[in-house]
Order: C-alpha cells, then structure tokens, then sequence
C-alpha cells in the first residue's frame, strides 16, 4: 500500500469539514489521529500548497478547509498525496533470456497502472462531504 499519507489526509480534512470554519491546531487534529503534531503540519503544508486548507497562525491560529467539502473530490486528495504506485514498483530486473522474465516487468506496470485506474476512479466518485456524512 501506498503509504498513510492518505489515509492522515482524509482524517484531517473530515475533521476541518466537522468543524465547519472553526480552527483546529494541529494538536488537535494530532490527538484526533494519534500521530505526532509534527506529521499533521507535514500534511496540512501539502494539503494547502494543494488548495485544500487555509491555516491562521498565531496563539489562537489553526486550519480550516479553503473550499467547499463538497468541492473536494477523494480522487484529487488521493493524487496529491501520492507518491508511489499503489502496487509499488518493480526494482527486479528480471532475466531478459528468459520468455517470461524478460516481459515480466511490462506487464507489471500494465497491471499496477490499470488497477491505481480503477481506483481512482472509484475515489473520483465521492467527495470529501460524502464520506464525512459517515460521521455522527
């Protein structure tokens, strides 16, 4: 799997929609996530350079969601955290002697590709105020 990005992304932007314009600090969201402040800053950084939050600094400082959640596609939040594939990627060079070695890493990439397809896809299909919705 990826990594957590995602998944530390969604929790933080489920709870600037709950809080609907109230500021959350990081510390916050951090007890939220049981996670150190430090990685929610990380995200929140990656997640305003990508027009998701806006944040007010200060004592009484913190974050907020810059658009609508409903203007939020999961699909958009899963691309800008994105790193890897969702499969990885293949680091082994298989033998190019061998029939099956030799096309293995091809036909790797084509599997890793279409299946990060179907799921973005998928994501592409709810918004951030559809999963919220989830939420008592």
């Amino acid at each position: 799997m990826n990594n957590s990005r995602f998944a530390i992304s969604l929790h933080i932007l489920t709870l600037l929609e709950k809080a609907k314009g109230e500021l959350l600090s990081s510390e916050y969201m951090a007890g939220s996530i049981n996670i150190n402040p430090v990685l929610v800053r990380k995200e929140l950084s990656n997640l305003r350079n990508h027009g998701f939050v806006n944040s007010k600094e200060g004592k009484n400082g913190g974050s907020y969601l810059s658009k609508s959640a409903k203007e939020i596609n999961l699909a958009d939040i899963y691309n800008a955290v994105r790193q890897i594939n969702l499969l990885g990627i293949s680091k082994n060079t298989p033998n190019p002697q061998c029939p099956v070695g030799k096309q293995m890493n091809t036909h790797l990439n084509n599997l890793y590709n279409s299946t990060e397809q179907a799921l973005v896809k998928e994501l592409s299909s709810q918004t951030l105020a559809d999963f919220s919705s989830q939420f008592d």
